[in-house]
């Protein structure tokens, strides 16, 4: 089997996930304990010192950046340490992360990435609450704020925290196959295999939380009633407002429209109907409200770029099987 050698870089203040996530799934690939591992994985630090992450939990490094080889992909974490990250640390990078045959960032490593200059001319994403200073502090970098992770030939960059998981679980369908991908998601308990190109909020986190209980009361019922009318004459005689001003109090209270709200919350709905269920395209289009396939398939190849059938054949993880 060929190997592939994974560098993960330490520092102190570095987010804990941003290294564990991604490291399990790279570890998990190993299913034959008795053949070589298809990642081998090393971490390191400048001096080779253990680090403090962010949470206060110590990790020991194997060695120091100085000394390690050559990696086939060499993982960049993020964390508070980016902020004021140690100069020799650029200077390693700068140096060293473009002879890696795949470099990856998770979180604000893409922050490091770009001081080192190895971002310039390349369409990136990172945590969202950092998308306007990569972009401000770098107009060089071509920054997406919206997709969880964003590949782009080698350099591979993905959202906060989590999303270096789906990240991680998308270069290891890539090297391995699907099979080897669903299978560590199943372990780790990751039932959400998302795409690239999904936000990186859920609706009810991308809206704003309503104030007023009726708009409240309102959010909650789109979510657990997909399939309902959802028009905003219905939902305004559920907060027991007139149609203008619900759709006036809404957008201000949440920060968009009943419409769009709708729509993300329907495309969630059957999104998540197409990865864990066995329900056909025509059956799932009602559950989420669509009435008709076509009209998934359309919202769908807005928001994703796909349609729904390919959705599903790319991100359904059949059942396991009893033993």
């Amino acid at each position: 089997m060929t190997q592939r050698p994974v560098l993960v870089v330490l520092f102190d203040g570095v987010q804990s996930l941003d290294v564990t996530g991604p490291v399990e799934v790279f570890a998990g690939a190993h299913q034959d304990g008795a053949a070589p591992a298809p990642y081998p994985i090393r971490t390191a630090s400048l001096d080779g010192a253990p680090v403090r992450t962010r949470s206060g939990l110590r990790l020991a490094a194997d060695g120091a950046l100085a000394d390690a080889a050559r990696p086939h992909t060499l993982l960049v974490p993020g964390g508070d340490g980016t902020r004021e990250p140690d100069p020799r640390l650029i200077d390693w990078l700068r140096v060293h992360a473009p002879r890696a045959e795949r470099l990856v960032s998770v979180c604000t490593g893409a922050v490091l990435l770009a001081r080192a200059g190895l971002l310039d001319g390349h369409r990136v994403t990172t945590h969202w609450a950092f998308c306007d200073h990569l972009a401000r502090h770098h107009p060089e970098v071509d920054v997406d704020p919206h997709p969880i992770f964003v590949r782009d030939g080698r350099l591979a960059t993905s959202a906060g925290v989590t999303a270096g998981i789906d990240l991680a679980l998308a270069l290891v369908e890539d090297d391995l196959g699907r099979d080897v991908a669903l299978t560590i998601a199943r372990h780790l308990v990751v039932f959400l295999r998302r795409p690239g190109g999904q936000a990186q909020f859920s609706a009810q986190l991308a809206a704003q939380t309503a104030r007023r209980e009726p708009l409240r009361e309102v959010q909650q019922f789109i979510t657990e009633h997909p399939s309902a009318d959802l028009s905003v004459d219905a939902l305004a005689a559920r907060a027991r407002l007139s149609p203008r001003h619900f759709a006036r109090a809404f957008r201000a209270e949440t920060g968009t429209t009943p419409g769009r709200y709708v729509d993300r919350v329907r495309l969630e709905h059957a999104r998540r109907l197409l990865e864990d269920t066995g329900g056909g395209v025509h059956e799932v289009a009602r559950a989420a409200g669509y009435g008709t396939p076509e009209a998934m398939r359309r919202a769908f190849v807005k928001a994703l770029g796909t349609p729904p059938a390919e959705y599903r054949r790319r991100f359904h993880a059949p059942p396991v099987p009893a033993h």
